[in-house]
């Protein structure tokens, strides 16, 4: 005889709950849809200013290299001191140069406002002379010849500083330095830039005989701006 048994009921597991749908207000799609169109103007706003400044470069770039400007050439090519060997030379103490700027460039001219020239020695400067007497416009591709001359007023040489001169003299070699110094525009055809300071440092030696070296004829002089 078998005891009686309680039934116990089985659970089978059923199909899992379905989760909630979550519904958003009108409000929230219109938030979504502003941020959307926020962010696809900002993209197309940041595209179009990279594309221009793409193009704005590439268009510098290549108006560089069809340019390629270049500031002006100097060299010197004469330089004398007359009278160099005379022990009271100072009383008409005279030096004289010939120099040239060239504009190296293809498609820029330059225009000199005004020029003067320099001298020194010693790193003393004994005079300064004007060197044009109105303004010019330099095509490209040319050459203008430079002439000047310091004395009486514009050369400051006294009996000491002739001495020193005769006693570099007599050890082969005087050293001088001319600094043109010059206000420039640069053109292209009608644009202008502004106006430039522009200096040309010329180391000249001078031998005995008072004219320039061959050493430092033609020699090519350092061009700077400030």
């Amino acid at each position: 005889m078998y005891g009686s048994q309680d039934h116990i009921p089985i659970q089978t597991a059923g199909p899992a709950p379905r989760p909630m749908k979550r519904h958003h207000t009108a409000r929230y799609y219109v938030h979504r849809v502003r941020e959307n169109l926020t962010t696809r103007v900002s993209k197309l706003i940041c595209a179009i200013f990279l594309s221009l400044l793409f193009i704005v470069g590439l268009i510098t770039f290549i108006l560089w290299l069809s340019l390629r400007p270049h500031r002006p050439r100097f060299h010197i090519h004469k330089f004398s001191v007359p009278g160099l060997g005379q022990e009271t030379g100072f009383e008409n103490a005279q030096i004289t140069f010939n120099a040239s700027a060239r504009n190296a460039n293809q498609n820029i001219g330059i225009r000199y406002d005004s020029m003067e020239g320099a001298v020194y020695y010693r790193d003393q400067k004994i005079g300064t002379t004007p060197l044009i007497q109105e303004p010019f416009y330099q095509e490209p591709k040319n050459t203008t010849v430079i002439d000047g001359a310091f004395s009486g007023a514009t050369l400051t040489v006294n009996s000491h500083r002739w001495m020193e001169f005769l006693n570099d003299r007599a050890r082969g070699m005087v050293v001088f330095r001319l600094e043109l110094t010059a206000t420039i525009r640069f053109k292209v055809s009608s644009w202008e830039s502004k106006r430039h300071r522009m200096h040309a440092n010329c180391d000249v030696d001078v031998g005995p005989d008072g004219l320039i070296l061959s050493a430092s004829k033609d020699r090519r002089c350092p061009v700077y701006f400030s």
